[in-house]
């Protein structure tokens, strides 16, 4: 009797354990791709029960705003879902309406050997400029830095510094008032020429010329 209870017993747990692992494989590959649209085995897929899921509405307007705000009710939706303000509002640190169009200016500099210069932008702090330069015959070094001459001029802050280099290209958005460019020394063993191209609010240049 006891051994009939037994083998009874590990049939109804074996019974127990196949049903188990058979509901496990039926949540993953028919349930979860059926109703909520996940489908980890792509088996859904191919069975075509993905497509049973609804897809996810968009979201209204109202949603939105709700998400981009946190529920600011200072920032409401306009007639025909545009916003009312800006979202959010210009700092202006980072924007200003210029009264004026940007400017270019162009530079072809030769240096001999071991010869150096100067050129700076003259900007107001917050002011932006775009510049590349480019060196014809060889490398350069070169120390892109700025003077603030409130500070006098033994103050200087550099924001870039390469040597053996042959070109760069970026922005600068000035920190201060002053003077803000570039020093160049060529350290090729022949003349070397250097091309640079500022755009932007600059409110005027100033070539240094070679630097004895």
């Amino acid at each position: 009797m006891n051994e009939i209870a037994s083998g009874s017993s590990r049939k109804i747990w074996k019974g127990l354990a196949i049903a188990l692992v058979v509901a496990i494989v039926l949540l993953f590959t028919v349930v979860l791709p059926a109703e909520r649209g996940y489908d980890p085995t792509g088996i859904g897929r191919l069975l075509g029960l993905d497509a049973m899921h609804p897809a996810k509405a968009s979201p209204t307007i109202d949603e939105v705003i709700e998400d981009v705000t946190g529920g600011n009710d200072n920032i409401a939706a306009a007639e025909g879902g545009a916003f009312s303000e800006p979202t959010p509002l210009p700092n202006p640190a980072i924007h200003q309406s210029q009264s004026t169009a940007p400017r270019t200016d162009r530079f072809d500099v030769t240096l001999p050997v071991d010869g150096k210069t100067e050129i700076k932008a003259q900007m107001k702090k917050a002011k932006v400029v775009v510049y590349e330069w480019s060196v014809d015959g060889g490398k350069v070094y070169v120390d892109f830095h700025g003077h603030d001459p409130a500070k006098g001029d033994k103050f200087w802050v550099r924001y870039e510094e390469g040597d053996g280099v042959t070109g760069g290209k970026g922005s600068l958005v000035a920190p201060f008032d002053g003077e803000h460019g570039w020093y160049w020394l060529n350290v090729s063993d022949q003349p070397v020429t250097i091309h640079l191209t500022v755009t932007g609010y600059q409110d005027g240049m100033k070539d240094y010329g070679l630097i004895p």
